[in-house]
């Protein structure tokens, strides 16, 4: 197995540890929000939403820690594209899913929501490795290293 796959296969199991923790923080403000007699679809998005902001910070700091970090600007972009990558995934599936589980099959909504969380994860997984966390927008390190050698401007070659 090369150093990439094992770096991926890493990557997917604290991914996973994160999620998990996610599902408690989900199931639990599910819980609440029903138990305060919060209809359930308001419920189900507010939950996902507040386990998307979660699951963020955990990311950022565990699960692709190692593709460095340069300034709030940057953290702030993979924050808007997570939020809107997992969070549209996490959120329209989600609600689709909930909506047929409950709606249709008349599942219980926490039994409901632990399937429909299983059923957005590898997608979710997918797109943070591969767009979201995919390292800096701009390599600050590697332009200033470049413009410093060539004595310019770094953007040239």
């Amino acid at each position: 197995m090369n150093s990439e796959t094992w770096r991926t296969g890493a990557r997917w199991m604290k991914f996973n540890l994160v999620g998990a923790i996610g599902i408690a923080v989900q199931m639990a403000t599910l819980w609440l929000l029903t138990t305060a007699e919060v209809e359930y679809m308001w419920a189900t998005a507010l939950a996902v939403e507040l386990t998307v902001l979660h699951n963020f910070v955990w990311h950022e700091h565990f699960t692709w820690a190692d593709r460095g970090r340069t300034n709030g600007w940057d953290a702030a972009n993979r924050l808007l594209r997570f939020n809107l990558t997992t969070g549209a995934v996490s959120i329209g599936g989600n609600l689709v899913l909930m909506r047929l589980l409950v709606g249709e099959a008349h599942l219980r909504p926490i039994v409901a929501n632990l399937l429909s969380i299983v059923g957005c994860s590898l997608v979710n997984f997918l797109v943070s490795d591969r767009w979201v966390f995919r390292g800096p927008l701009w390599p600050v390190a590697n332009l200033d290293a470049k413009t410093s050698a060539a004595g310019g401007t770094g953007l040239a070659e």
